[in-house]
């Protein structure tokens, strides 16, 4: 299926200290994702095991990813969705990114400058 939204995402500095924030603002729960020398985080609504979105450091990979609550939605076909992104007057903001063995997904800036994931399952 393609064409919802997939995940939402949020990649800044000091994960941790915005995860705080989420959780007594929202009242979210966490799990943590070990990232090899940092941990990042999934979020849920309390009582809940289906993650709702991830809080992310922004280092390695994710050094380019700006600072705001970005929604990855799913495309049928990613490489056509860049290309109709740019030709339409969107930008790519990263390379295409792999996720998983066969998922792939890449950061995009429509003409209006609002920022979103394209998401191709595998």
């Amino acid at each position: 299926m393609y064409g919802k939204m997939e995940w939402l995402d949020l990649t800044v500095p000091d994960a941790g200290k915005i995860l705080d924030f989420y959780q007594e603002v929202i009242g979210w729960d966490r799990t943590v994702v070990n990232m090899g020398d940092y941990d990042d985080f999934c979020v849920m609504a309390p009582g809940e095991e289906m993650p709702a979105a991830g809080i992310c450091h922004a280092r390695g990979g994710n050094a380019d990813i700006p600072p705001v609550w970005i929604p990855y939605f799913t495309v049928k076909d990613l490489d056509a969705s860049v290309l109709s992104c740019e030709q339409r007057g969107g930008a790519c903001l990263t390379p295409v990114k792999k996720m998983g063995a066969k998922s792939r997904y890449i950061f995009i800036k429509d003409p209006a400058g609002a920022v979103c994931a394209l998401f191709e399952k595998g």
